[in-house]
């Protein structure tokens, strides 16, 4: 029998302060619904080794980063209060930008007999994006909670759930998703 999962992506202080406030609120609505409904919720964060010898210095992504960011202990590597883990809930710690990529994610959602994933997220154009790609190559389903997603280009954002996430998977509001649990 399967299982939904929500996937709170980089909802990290650094990132939230990016992007409008509403996202932040509505992936806490997400997050209310799932723990409500029993779906399995995965919380999935960067955080880089120190001195980042994790990230290779010519990668625009990470290489650029100053090497107190993204570490141990770092206030911006924090998940934002708001969405902060309950217990029992797992949290993913990522070196790149996918959530599967350097995680045992795949492992964690077929353990637990999850096919449909909820993709909420900062940034749509980063983590959201390159999880929903491969989710699909690892035979995923999923919804990219369009409320729950944003972008610091609000234009990338429309152009990314419009147009390429609508094309290779679902598209809703958290309220449209909450529906169909």
């Amino acid at each position: 029998m399967s299982r939904p999962a929500l996937l709170l992506m980089d909802f990290q202080n650094a990132h939230t302060s990016l992007v409008d406030p509403a996202c932040l609120g509505k992936a806490a609505e997400a997050l209310r619904v799932a723990r409500e409904r029993g779906g399995l919720v995965l919380h999935v964060a960067l955080r880089l080794l120190p001195g980042h010898v994790d990230a290779h210095p010519g990668n625009r992504t990470f290489g650029a980063l100053p090497h107190d960011r993204f570490v141990p202990g770092d206030p911006g590597a924090e998940i934002h209060p708001d969405l902060a883990p309950a217990p029992g809930e797992v949290v993913l710690h990522k070196n790149r930008v996918s959530a599967f990529a350097g995680t045992n994610l795949d492992q964690i959602l077929r353990a637990q007999h999850v096919t449909d994933l909820a993709l909420a997220g900062i940034s749509t154009g980063g983590i959201v994006l390159s999880t929903a790609l491969q989710a699909i190559d690892l035979d995923y389903r999923f919804t990219a909670l369009s409320d729950a997603c944003a972008d610091p280009d609000p234009e990338l954002h429309e152009l990314l759930t419009r147009r390429l996430l609508a094309k290779r998977g679902d598209v809703a509001t958290v309220g449209e998703w909450a529906a169909t649990l």
